[in-house]
């Protein structure tokens, strides 16, 4: 597996210059390192902020998993989506509402062809709350299909 987690992981990470607002480090409660998170008051209505990761060394025709660690927490906070490099226009993944703070696994199928994917997408999408934030952390790549829970 391949860690591309904040504190330590040895993944390529880089904010969009073309979106709204960046991703910023947030201390886990913890205290044991960091995670990436949106607050809610950032921004306005409707604004983007996209955090990628590039991905080097994918195989062609072969799968891969995509693990991650998410938290919607606020009410209203926003929306939060995965985009995959070579599928741009629809999300592979889109959750918008937190029931509560907890944090949560999504998992994302990456399917190479022969065309590979050289990036995915963490899209957060400002919401009309003004308190919480949207969280991500430890994002790891296996390879092979996701497992089932």
């Amino acid at each position: 597996p391949v860690d591309c987690s904040f504190s330590r992981g040895v993944c390529d990470w880089k904010q969009d210059a073309d979106d709204d607002f960046d991703w910023n480090p947030a201390d886990r409660d913890r205290g044991d390192g960091y995670y990436m998170a949106v607050p809610a008051f950032v921004g306005h209505k409707k604004d983007m902020g996209r955090l990628k990761l590039l991905l080097t060394d994918l195989k062609p025709k072969s799968s891969y998993c995509l693990i991650f660690s998410y938290r919607l927490a606020g009410e209203k906070v926003g929306k939060l989506r995965v985009f995959l490099a070579n599928k741009k226009t629809a999300p592979v993944w889109e959750q918008n509402t937190g029931k509560d703070e907890r944090w949560r696994t999504g998992k994302i199928e990456i399917f190479q062809g022969a065309e590979t994917t050289n990036n995915v997408t963490f899209e957060s999408e400002r919401g009309k709350g003004k308190t919480g934030e949207i969280g991500v952390d430890n994002v790891i790549l296996i390879s092979g299909l996701c497992p089932e829970d």
